[in-house]
């Protein structure tokens, strides 16, 4: 199966890091976001990649033109002009890097895909890491039948709760609550090439017109995923990560 990874927005959130690089470029643990969102994927046996790409592309074309370069060690004949690699790549990857616009949305990015896309796929987003499971992801979908899954998923609560009683007293405060409710988009879909034709152009967001009428027509179920989740939105939220890999505690290092 392929996996198309949405990698061209211009994360203003973040704008201290992303002024040079764009987001998923932003680096954990010294690689960036977007190899450890493909680790993910590579080490359930999906090795096969389509990026789509925007701001500052060019970036993450670089990258993966110099990767055997930049993570081996090399052995550099400058009389002979050779170069030889003392390192074999665990990576099985293929990649299609495709430029899909600098101001295209999240729907418009997947249909200038389009034509790429002849069979299920995985779908998901550049800034966001989990312990998510494909295998039963995937399952889920195929067993629906319909064109699309969304993994639902319930992030951790940015604030601290207080449990307030009638006379204002602080019965309880909960800096860390893991008890939240309410589910939320978490990525990692799973798409019929039919789900595309839900969006109409560079201008149309994913998240808005084609996923609520997938819903309206039945056409999209959830897959409750409760174990790890994170995306990056703001800084807060990158030092988190960072601090995790940086303590041995990654939540989404599966491999």
């Amino acid at each position: 199966m392929k996996a198309v990874i949405l990698a061209g927005g211009f994360g203003t959130r973040l704008s201290e890091e992303t002024e040079s690089i764009p987001k998923p470029m932003i680096e954990i643990g010294g690689r960036p976001l977007l190899w450890h969102l493909m680790k993910i994927f590579s080490h359930q046996g999906v090795n096969d990649f389509s990026i789509a790409l925007g701001y500052k592309g060019d970036v993450i074309k670089r990258y993966f033109l110099q990767y055997p370069q930049l993570h081996s060690d090399l052995a550099i004949d400058l009389g002979r002009g050779t170069v030889d690699l003392d390192e074999r790549f665990e990576e099985h990857w293929r990649l299609e890097l495709v430029d899909t616009g600098a101001d295209t949305m999240t729907g418009g990015r997947l249909r200038r895909l389009r034509e790429r896309l002849d069979d299920t796929f995985f779908f998901t987003y550049g800034d966001g890491l989990s312990d998510i499971d494909l295998d039963g992801l995937l399952a889920f979908h195929k067993a629906h039948g319909r064109l699309a899954t969304v993994t639902a998923v319930r992030p951790r609560a940015r604030f601290g709760v207080l449990h307030i009683d009638a006379d204002d007293r602080v019965q309880r405060f909960n800096e860390k609550p893991d008890d939240q409710s309410d589910y939320v988009n978490g990525g990692f879909f799973v798409l019929e090439p039919g789900a595309i034709d839900y969006i109409d152009g560079d201008s149309t967001t994913w998240e808005r017109d084609p996923c609520e009428r997938l819903a309206l027509d039945g056409q999209l179920l959830a897959y409750r995923h409760d174990g790890y989740w994170q995306c990056v939105d703001t800084l807060h939220e990158l030092r988190l990560l960072r601090d995790a890999w940086n303590r041995g505690e990654a939540g989404w290092k599966v491999w």
